[in-house]
Parts: structure tokens; sequence; C-alpha cells
């Protein structure tokens, strides 16, 4: 197998670097720069030189395997992030026999081909990674540690457990087994089935992971790019008293109260005989029908009527009236001001609970991932499948059930039959991880 090495710390000038190596080889590594070997997982001062050169003043570690992040024998060179000093190691290293640079992700991959994770807990890491928002990190720590893993495992081990019930019927057909213990099998698949549905329903996690869609409608010149531009502090939009001024989608990525959303702003919703105006107007509509969350912009100046085109749209959504500065105030609407931020903290608290209903996962494990899901709606089908058996049904045909009830499970933590599924999850890591 080949030692790979690759920076573990993003690219360019930086205080610090670290460069990981990780393969049977890695203690070659050390030896051509001169710096012998220090005490496992003990910080080391030392000087890198090769042929006599300084190359840089660095701290040195040494995690010998099984107990490193890959499972393998790993250095860690943490040097001044210099360029110069990056490519001075970086082309010693490439002429080390069976030394290469790493692939994306291919040290999380090393480690979850030695044991150090399973394929949950590496979604985990890879979503850490990505994490945007304070949410979506805290959700990424569950999994990381093991969250999903330990649930899935669970699941598994039950399956099993009643596999064995199975091939007592069928290895012992002869033996008179209580009746009590027919029932309580059933029971058992019963409310496992019941638990993976329950699980199935609750996409908060997922929902998170990805992203709230929050869109703003109204007609022309009802306020939309001016809230748009106050909530993302920035000239995002562009802003006229003339009508139709937006005529296509604009989107904007914000972190409202630790959830990730993207907020699209849309053109004025009127009819139109402009066909650029029509098409902005459609997709406006579009966006609106798959929005998580609609924000309903009606102009305070003609306020309380509501455009035709708008009145389908007002349901579940929120209702706010523009231009608050030019108005009375209005005791029973939400009304807002995007020159003077009136109203706004009031909005944004609706938004937040709406977002928490979104999106805040509760305590217990959250599905996150479309594959999760695919896999444990395939358990919930072989499992629904023996239940709705008829009474005379065989008990191999039971038994095949619970077995790809099993295998959909076990697909989830590490048992992956497709070597393309493990390519494309570690592909989506940085180069040194």
């Amino acid at each position: 197998m080949d030692t790979i090495y690759a920076l573990a710390t993003p690219p360019g000038k930086s205080g610090v670097a670290v460069i990981r190596i990780s393969g049977p080889q890695a203690k070659t590594a050390l030896a051509a720069l001169n710096v012998a070997l220090p005490l496992a997982r003990t910080a080391k001062l030392a000087t890198l030189k090769h042929n006599g050169v300084d190359i840089d003043r660095a701290l040195v570690l040494w995690f010998p395997a099984p107990h490193s992040f890959t499972g393998e024998d790993c250095i860690e060179l943490h040097i001044h992030g210099s360029r110069a000093i990056i490519q001075a190691l970086f082309s010693l290293f490439a002429t080390l026999p069976q030394f290469r640079t790493a692939d994306p992700g291919e040290f999380s991959r090393r480690a979850f081909e030695n044991g150090k994770m399973d394929l949950t807990e590496a979604e985990g890491l890879a979503d850490l990674i990505d994490a945007e928002t304070k949410e979506q990190h805290r959700l990424a720590m569950r999994q990381m540690q093991g969250e999903l893993h330990h649930l899935y495992t669970s699941w598994r081990h039950q399956l099993i457990e009643s596999m064995a019930f199975i091939e007592a019927y069928v290895d012992f057909p002869d033996e008179n087994l209580p009746p009590s213990l027919a029932a309580d099998f059933r029971n058992k698949i019963e409310m496992l089935a019941q638990e993976m549905q329950l699980h199935l329903a609750d996409n908060r996690g997922q929902r998170l992971r990805e992203g709230a869609k929050l869109v703003i409608l109204g007609a022309p010149n009802a306020g939309k790019s001016s809230l748009l531009n106050y909530l993302t502090q920035a000239d995002t939009a562009i802003v006229s008293p003339i009508p139709g001024t937006t005529r296509d989608t604009l989107s904007a990525h914000l972190d409202i109260a630790g959830y990730p959303v993207t907020l699209i702003d849309t053109a004025g919703i009127r009819s139109s005989s402009n066909p650029i105006e029509k098409e902005g107007v459609r997709r406006a509509l579009e966006n609106a029908k798959d929005a998580d969350i609609r924000i309903v912009l009606l102009d305070g100046e003609t306020y309380p009527q509501i455009p035709s085109e708008l009145a389908e749209y007002t349901d579940n959504s929120l209702t706010v009236i523009t231009k608050a500065d030019l108005l009375k105030p209005l005791s029973s609407t939400l009304s807002i001001s995007a020159k003077t931020g009136q109203g706004i903290p009031a909005l944004l608290e609706q938004i937040t609970q709406r977002l928490h209903t979104l999106m805040r996962p509760s305590e217990s494990p959250a599905l996150t991932r479309n594959r999760h899901r695919q896999h444990v709606e395939k358990s919930v089908i072989s499992l629904l499948a023996l239940l709705n058996a008829p009474q005379n049904t065989p008990p191999e045909l039971h038994a095949e059930n619970l077995r790809q009830a099993a295998h959909a499970v076990s697909a989830l933590t590490s048992h992956i039959d497709l070597e393309d599924v493990l390519d494309h999850l570690f592909s989506q890591f940085c180069i040194g991880k």
C-alpha cells in the first residue's frame, strides 16, 4: 500500500500549516528530514533539513498504528504556512519510494476501511466540515459521535435475533415451541417497523443539512427587494420606484438563528403582456409552490387590498404589511419598514419559530441523507411484507424477509456492496481529510 501525504489545512499562506502523512512508510519521511522519531502522541520541536539544508523548524507528531486517525502509522508536521516550505517538503516526499499525494477524502476513507469509523460517522464528519451554521454543526457532531450508528446497529441486532427465532422453527420443526414466543416475535417486528416509520417521517435532520427555502412574494413595488437588501445587509437587489424592476429571481444564503436559509426575491406578481415580465412572474410562483416558508408582502399604501394573484398564497404564509414608516400603527397585523428597520425583529422572530418547527432535530437520532432514507424504506417494506403475509406462509419466506431487512440496515453503516457509493462519499472531502 502507498503512503500518502497532503495538507490537512487550507492551501495558501498562513501562520501554521499541517501536513499529514499516513501509511506503512510514514516513518521514512522523518528519516529523510533528519528527524528522530518522537515519542508516540507527543509533540516534538525539530529542525527539518535535507541534504544539509534547513527547511523549517516544526512540531512533529507520531501516531503509530492502530492508534491514529486512519488506523495506520501517521505523521503530522506542524510547519510555518509558507508556500516555499510546503513545496520543498512535497518535492522531497515525491522522491520517496511508494509515496504519493493523497486523493480527496483518502485519509477518511482509510479510517473507514480500517474500522476507525463507520459510514454514518464518516458522513457526519463530511457534514461537520461543510457545516456553516450552529445547528448544522450541532447535528453533524451528533452523527459523527455515533448517534445514527448506535440506532442502526440496534436495529440490526434486533433483526438478527428475530432471524435466529425463525431459524429455530426451520431447523427444529418437530419441537413444540411455546405459542407465546411467536406472539412475542410478531410484537417485536411490529414495534421495530413502527420505529423505522417514525424515523422516516421526521425529515428535520435532512432539511437542516440541506437548508430551508424562504421566498418573498408581493406585487410590484411592495418592498420585496428592499427587504432582501435589509436582511442581507448588502445591495443584493436593485431598488427602484419603477414597477417591475425585478424580473428574475435573486437569491442569498443566510444564517438565521443558526439555521441555513436560501432567501429568494422574486418578480412582482401582476398580470402583464410583457413576455419577459410574464416569465419572471411564472418563476416567482413556481418558487412559491415549493418554498418551505413564504413571506407575502402587501403594500402598506394600498392595504387592505390584496392583489387577486396573491390571494391563494396567503394561506400558511407570513403576511406582512410594508412601508410601516408611512402608516399608522396596525395592532393586529405585522408591519415592517425596510427603511427604518421597524418590525424586522418581530418578522425574524416569526421566521425563526417556523425554522425551529421545520429543522430543529428532536433528541432522537435524525435521518440526514437520501441514502439513509432509501435503505430504511427497503427494510420497512420487507418487515411489512412479513407482517402482512398469510398465516400459512412458510417460515423460510419470513426468514428471507428478515434477511433483506437486515441487509438494508447493515448497508447504512458498513456492509456496502457498491464501490461507487464509497467513491462518491469520500470524494466530497477536502484533499487533506
